[in-house]
């Protein structure tokens, strides 16, 4: 390769990605002769800047790792350009260069369409951006995984009273995990319940899968007393249930003798979605309640009260119910859970999320209604937002243990059964229970019987009133006023807190946390159906921001259960194999109290004696620096009382010292922390233009030349305040250059990196071979060809062939021609043809010879 090529190998930072390398054939002389002769030089094109005190440079966006470093890229040079001689541009050249330069721009811009689109905050998707995100495996965010050995399916999840241990059911086996200590949950004790062989076999022979489905998965795990769990499981599409003793928090092994038929308190099938609780010793329990799934129950069992369900044969409840949550409250248990619609007239199959009441102290009707629930009511949930399509599918709901509100909030995870533009949307709303009981002592909903329709029933009320958790049994009239007026008129709106597209939430888990102004913030973890987890913070206006998003598994799949252990600071994440312990903030990985504000975390704050980004502290420590609010470094770091300004913060925290070859490419990295930033450069205090066309990977790559030394910032601009993410000083190994004295006192880190020296003898970098590549592409191109020749020569054969059949035609004998098209088939007359009767017993045909 001759003097006058360029050669630029650009490299990307952060993960491990390939290296490219591009080769721009560039006639110096001819430029430099060019650029004198021009009185006025045309604008930079927009795939290179240009700068007065640097020459070129090309501007990229992205993301580099932590430990970025810069670069430095040899450059040669052609011996006859003297060293002061202008700065050599690699922007687009202006009219009149030669061939070779042409070629070279258009080697450049072909390159840059083969080059990934950088991607930007805003492309993915409406609704909030996590600040931060952390890939499955990455190191700054510290998480731990317990597992064990032979067992799958890590379900159902429950916090002891205590909060030290966590059990967990998994397919076939329950386990005891001691979750006191810092780092993986450590094992206390597991205890096997596998389905019998002979429930297996029977399942077998169901035509279920005795790989996937005939197994006991544990459903139901709940606390019946001190010394007591209660579980229940599909026991092989047999359900079963038992009672499970408590040693020192250890699982005590399951009798077989205690063991008792759950149908009804666990589904048949573990893909079917159930839900249940325990209020007051007893346990109420929504699930399937026959093999086929078709038939939804509500059920009420142990404790002293009756045992009470939902009447099938009145409909109270569609086929296809599918419930997610139970909630206890003071008089009643709430159920939450999705069905199809049958108030609405739809074109097509309209699901619709529903809430259902039943009251504690129920005992069914005495002629009517026996065994049955007599004060079941349900209503329609509504979340959606002005002018869109209602988010009608439920997915998960919790009640915020707040004792402190005098007005509790219900949390609840929606998707839409519609896919606006292929891609599905979550919505996270807010339902309060005096709107819920509201709705529940309005006007009923009644089936006219003649229409088919459902009107609002306008008629004055029975009393007492059905629903309503009156002492004492209700009147023959009043039931079977209850039997058709079970549905309410008004819907239960919602508040919507967060929505998000591209992305399906599974699960929820809420708590608050005090700031250090004092107010609580409602903290939402969410978990999605490809692995990953979303910590959401509502603001004081109810719009939700997210703080982080960590995925969790190498390859997607749902959050199955999350379990929030707050005197553990954690979140616990049950899959298919394993659990996951997040703790619940990551505050050490914001450097700077800059980052630590912006990140308004409220469980994270800057120390201002450690200097470091910390867990808040109980009690509050009021010297350490937050701003929920608005999220003000400039007010919240300050050193001393000032407004609520948001001026920029120019002077450096470090600065790193790149000693650079003279011509040389050097790419200065920029780490971007967070994805709501925006990112620029500046040398000295002028901005550095940026290009559109040639964003790339976050680095500025530079060419060294005489007189580009000095100070370059990379800027990041977040909620209306900047500040310089990192600071180099570049100077040349020839003529270092002196710090600017309005830097004095600013620490300095010295970078530096493996050069290849160029120009004075240097020796130019082996170019890297591509002739792999150029192999690899031609045999795949030729067997795409191939593939596509045959089926061009086979396709009119097979046509033929099967023309030939329609027509009649069969196989012909060997030595036989084929009747033409327009012909049809000769079929051998009667007195030709041969029977076994003709043949003798050496096949030879038997009679008179045909000549």
């Amino acid at each position: 390769m001759g003097n006058n090529w360029t050669s630029i190998r650009r490299g990307e930072w952060g993960r491990v990605r390939p290296v490219r390398m591009m080769e721009v054939r560039l006639s110096e002389g001819t430029l430099e002769r060019k650029l004198a002769r021009s009185p006025a030089f045309p604008p930079p094109p927009p795939a290179i800047h240009t700068s007065a005190a640097w020459g070129s440079l090309i501007g990229s966006q992205g993301g580099c790792g932590k430990d970025c470093s810069p670069r430095e890229y040899p450059v040669p040079v052609s011996p006859e350009t003297s060293s002061d001689s202008p700065w050599l541009s690699m922007a687009l050249p202006a009219l009149g260069l030669d061939s070779w330069s042409f070629l070279g721009l258009f080697l450049f811009q072909l390159l840059l369409l083969f080059l990934p689109p950088a991607t930007t905050a805003g492309r993915e998707g409406q609704g909030p951006t996590p600040r931060v995100k952390y890939h499955a495996g990455d190191g700054r965010r510290a998480l731990s995984f317990f597992h064990q050995k032979g067992l799958q399916d890590f379900d159902t999840l429950l916090l002891s009273d205590d909060g030290g241990t966590l059990y967990v059911g998994a397919r076939e086996a329950i386990l005891a995990l001691n979750i006191e200590d810092p780092g993986v949950p450590r094992l206390k004790n597991m205890i096997p319940w596998p389905a019998s062989d002979r429930k297996k076999s029977e399942c077998a022979f169901k035509r279920k899968s005795n790989e996937t489905q005939c197994f006991n998965f544990i459903r139901v795990l709940v606390s019946f007393n001190s010394t007591h769990l209660y579980a229940c499981g599909t026991f092989a599409f047999s359900p079963a249930c038992t009672f499970i003793e408590l040693q020192d928090s250890r699982l005590l092994p399951i009798s077989e003798d205690r063991v008792v038929e759950g149908k009804g308190q666990s589904p048949f099938d573990p893909t079917h979605k159930h839900t249940a609780v325990m209020a007051d010793g007893m346990l109420y329990s929504g699930t399937m309640n026959n093999f086929l799934g078709s038939e939804p129950i509500l059920l009420r069992t142990l404790g002293s009260q009756p045992v009470l369900k939902t009447d099938n044969f009145l409909r109270w409840l569609q086929p296809d119910a599918s419930f997610v949550a139970a909630i206890p409250s003071t008089q009643v248990v709430y159920f939450f859970f999705e069905e199809t619609a049958s108030e609405f007239e739809f074109f097509e199959k309209l699901r619709i999320s529903r809430v259902a009441q039943v009251c504690k102290n129920d005992v069914g009707g005495e002629k009517l209604l026996q065994k049955k629930w007599t004060t079941f009511l349900k209503a329609q949930l509504l979340c959606t937002q002005p002018e869109q399509l209602p988010f009608n599918v439920i997915r998960h709901a919790v009640l915020l243990a707040d004792n402190s509100s005098t007005d509790p909030q219900v949390y609840a995870v929606f998707t839409s059964q519609w896919h606006v533009g292929g891609t599905r949307s979550s919505a996270v709303c807010a339902f309060s229970l005096k709107d819920i009981k509201s709705v529940f002592e309005g006007k009923y909903k009644e089936l006219d019987k003649e229409t088919s329709r459902w009107t609002t029933y306008e008629y004055p009320d029975i009393s007492p009133r059905p629903g309503s958790c009156s002492k004492g049994p209700s009147s023959d009239k009043a039931l079977t006023f209850m039997k058709d007026h079970f549905l309410m008129d008004e819907p239960v709106v919602g508040t919507p807190l967060l929505v998000k597209s591209g992305v399906e939430y599974t699960w929820l888990a809420v708590e608050t946390a005090q700031g250090i102004d004092g107010q609580s913030h409602l903290v939402m973890y969410l978990g999605t159906s490809t692995g990953s987890l979303h910590k959401a913070v509502v603001s004081g206006d109810h719009s939700a921001y997210l703080v982080e998003e960590i995925q969790l598994f190498p390859d997607p799949e749902p959050v199955r259960n999350l379990q929030l252990a707050p005197t553990q600071g954690a979140v616990f994440v049950g899959f298919s194999g394993g659990i996951w312990k997040v703790p619940r903030a990551n505050c050490s990985v914001y450097e700077s109290c800059m980052d630590c504000v912006l990140a308004r975390d409220p469980h994270c704050a800057w120390d201002p004696e450690s200097q470091t980004c910390r867990l808040l502290p109980t009690p509050i420590l009021k010297s350490w620096k937050q701003d929920m609010q608005q999220g003000n470094p400039e007010w919240a770091c300050a050193s001393g009382p000032m407004g609520r300004s948001l001026g920029p913060r120019s002077r450096p925290q470090i600065i790193k010292e790149v000693l650079a070859v003279p011509n040389s490419i050097l790419e200065l990295p920029c780490p971007q922390s967070s994805a709501l930033a925006s990112y620029h450069w500046s040398h000295g205090v002028e901005a550095i233009p940026e290009a559109p066309s040639t964003v790339y990977n976050g680095s500025l790559l530079l060419l060294l030349r005489d007189g580009a030394g000095g100070l370059y910032q990379c800027w990041a601009t977040e909620n209306d305040f900047s500040y310089p993410v990192v600071s180099y000083w570049v100077h040349s190994q020839d003529q270092p250059l002196a710090l600017d004295p309005k830097l004095a006192g600013i620490p300095r880190e010295r970078m530096e990196a493996p050069l290849t020296r160029v120009g004075g003898g240097a020796a130019l970098a082996a170019p890297k071979s591509y002739w792999p590549h150029f192999l690899t592409v031609t045999v795949l191109l030729a067997l795409v060809l191939s593939g596509a020749l045959v089926t061009f020569l086979v396709s009119p054969l097979g046509a033929l062939r099967a023309r030939g059949k329609v027509q009649g035609c069969g196989t012909l004998p060997s030595r036989e021609k084929a009747p033409l098209s327009s012909e049809q088939c000769l079929q051998p007359s009667k007195e030709g043809r041969t029977s076994a009767s003709d043949m003798d017993a050496d096949n030879n045909l038997q009679g008179t010879e045909v000549a």
